[in-house]
């Protein structure tokens, strides 16, 4: 059988012709692999772990504007328009054209497409391009202090602050603070205070240890809790108070017993909560609570 290769003038081919059915499996291949390509492109562009229900959609954490913060606000080839303002106590701008513009509880996305949508429906500009930055955070802040290495003033720069990454904003609890860091603030319009044990966060890593802060909190550190030994030990002065310390275990921190004490009729001072201190009869496997003190007595023989 004699083969007819197709004419340069592009005249139709006989329907059986082989040439025809190689040219069309080599554009049928062509075709796939370009579409791989294309397939292997858009999913390297991808954020690694994106899903198509999750590609696209906004932070959560985004920054949630206050009173007190400054804002920078620029209009695309609009000079005029272009401002640094800050956002007053109602969580209103003043802004030209526009007037009064409630900013306050808005991210910064939702500002740049509240300010667009006003310009775009007064009429003033068809397609305004908004861009709203962030100059000063005064609106949400919240307090550090006590034992940490840089107590003071801190903003919540985005939405959902953990108080574990508060305290890591702070430089962490310095030498000598304590385990147990105290939050006060506000909710629900109620005053609340909440006692949370960071060595459990850590070891539990349980969210109702590291609640979220909101502006106003104060986060307070206090100092470790100690002890207080004297008498016959080696190293007389204050221990660091462990979780769970017994009296023994304390005197092991001061390097034990001296030759000339006892373990017989060792006593503790504690404070009880009226404010009075009492003495008490103590075995070495009593628990110790903070600002105890342990005396160790002299061997008679």
């Amino acid at each position: 059988m004699r083969l007819v290769k197709p004419s340069p003038a592009g005249l139709h081919a006989p329907a059986n012709d082989p040439w025809q059915a190689v040219c069309r499996a080599l554009l049928i291949g062509l075709l796939c692999l370009l579409g791989l390509v294309a397939g292997t492109a858009r999913a390297a562009d991808a954020p690694a772990g994106a899903t198509p229900a999750t590609t696209g959609l906004s932070n959560a954490r985004d920054y949630v504007i206050g009173p007190g913060d400054v804002l920078r606000i620029n209009v695309y080839q609009n000079t005029d328009l272009t401002l640094e303002t800050r956002v007053s106590e109602s969580g209103t701008i003043s802004y030209p054209l526009l007037g009064s513009v409630k900013l306050g509880g808005l991210s910064i996305a939702q500002a740049e497409r509240t300010i667009a949508e006003g310009l775009l429906k007064g009429n003033y500009l068809r397609n305004p391009q908004v861009n709203v930055m962030l100059m000063q955070v005064r609106g949400n802040q919240a307090s550090v202090l006590g034992m940490v290495n840089r107590p003071g003033r801190y903003p919540i720069e985005v939405t959902g602050l953990r108080m574990s990454e508060l305290l890591a904003t702070a430089g962490g609890v310095a030498p000598g603070g304590s385990d147990i860091v105290t939050l006060t603030g506000m909710r629900s319009g109620k005053q609340v205070r909440y006692s949370l044990d960071i060595g459990k966060l850590l070891t539990s890593g349980t969210l109702d240890q590291d609640p979220v802060i909101l502006n106003g909190d104060t986060l307070y550190v206090d100092r470790m809790p100690l002890v207080y030994i004297y008498g016959q030990v080696q190293r007389p002065g204050s221990v660091r108070l462990e979780r769970g310390m017994t009296v023994m275990q304390a005197l092991a921190s001061g390097g034990g017993l001296t030759l000339r004490g006892t373990e017989k009729n060792i006593k503790v001072n504690r404070r009880n909560a009226d404010g009075k201190v009492k003495e008490y009869d103590a075995a070495l496997t009593d628990p110790l609570v903070d600002g105890d003190v342990i005396f160790v007595r002299e061997s008679l023989f």
